[in-house]
């Protein structure tokens, strides 16, 4: 039996739960707004929120297919949206603390994301055509697509395994810490101490910009990359690196090889570990 679709439209809410368990129906154009009211659209399904305004607590827990377009959410939008299966969020603002978090197969498109610890522990989350500011953005999540996404802010990608990341730019400190599977291509990653414990990170056509990146990897590599302000690289790191231009200084790199147009400085001393890596200039007889 097909159900008819509910409509709500121009209303605001602000009690408890105020569309608890809401199925099947469309929001526009409503405003959700409480100092103590809280979960207004919690345990919904099948649901397309468009053109709302949101100014309170836990608004969307537990959520399955649903979309939400054109939405507003504030600075005391706290916890958006946790535990959500199945669902598209698209030119919203999501500007509350704690914006998603363990959420599967959610897409997230041309929003503006100001939300510190954003995205922790999600699966499946493809983001697109987005600005972020978050701190510790997208911890611990897993099987993530980024693609023309523009972020800033410390601590990101931590513990993230599976990812997939394209046309990016990244301002970021201690990005991509103790990752696993991590591909990043086509993008700009601005930071000090990038990558580091992570295994299985592959950098394509990438530029490098801060101190001391990458050090303590695992199967690292690195193809056709520019480095910008690269010190103290690939401390005890097992890496593969075709490098373009020059590299600053390297530093008791573990094992394998980094090729290069110029080294700054190849420093090998006091080192714990054996180290073993070929250091090379490009087009000299090895």
């Amino acid at each position: 039996m097909k159900h008819e679709r509910k409509i709500i439209a121009g209303e605001s809410f602000g009690e408890e739960r105020a569309l608890y368990a809401l199925n099947c129906a469309e929001v526009k154009n409503c405003v959700f707004r409480s100092d103590v009211g809280e979960s207004a659209l919690k345990e919904c399904r099948n649901i397309e929120v468009s053109s709302c305004d949101f100014s309170i607590r836990y608004p969307v827990w537990h959520a399955e297919e649903f979309t939400f377009d054109d939405c507003e959410m504030d600075e005391k939008t706290r916890a958006a949206f946790w535990y959500c299966k199945r669902g598209v969020i698209q030119n919203c603002t999501l500007g509350g603390i704690k914006a998603l978090r363990e959420c599967k197969r959610v897409i997230v498109s041309d929003c503006k994301i100001i939300s510190p610890e954003f995205g922790w522990r999600c699966d499946g989350i493809f983001l697109h055509n987005c600005e972020a500011e978050s701190v510790y953005f997208m911890f611990e999540s897993r099987n993530l697509a980024l693609k023309n996404v523009k972020f800033s802010g410390k601590y990101s990608f931590q513990y993230v395994k599976n990812a997939l990341i394209e046309d990016c730019d990244f301002s970021t400190k201690d990005a991509f810490w103790h990752s696993k599977n991590v591909t990043v291509k086509n993008s700009v990653l601005r930071g000090e101490y990038l990558g580091w414990y992570s295994e299985g990170l592959t950098l394509i056509n990438c530029v490098i910009c801060g101190t001391q990146p990458l050090c303590y990897c695992k199967k690292l590599k690195l193809i056709n990359c520019r480095t910008e302000g690269c010190d103290l690289a690939f401390e005890y790191s097992d890496v593969t690196a075709d490098v373009r231009g020059e590299i600053l200084s390297v530093k008791n790199p573990k094992s394998g090889k980094i090729v290069a147009d110029g080294f700054g400085e190849i420093i090998r001393d006091s080192a714990v570990y054996e180290c073993k890596a070929k250091v090379i200039v490009r087009g000299s007889r090895v």
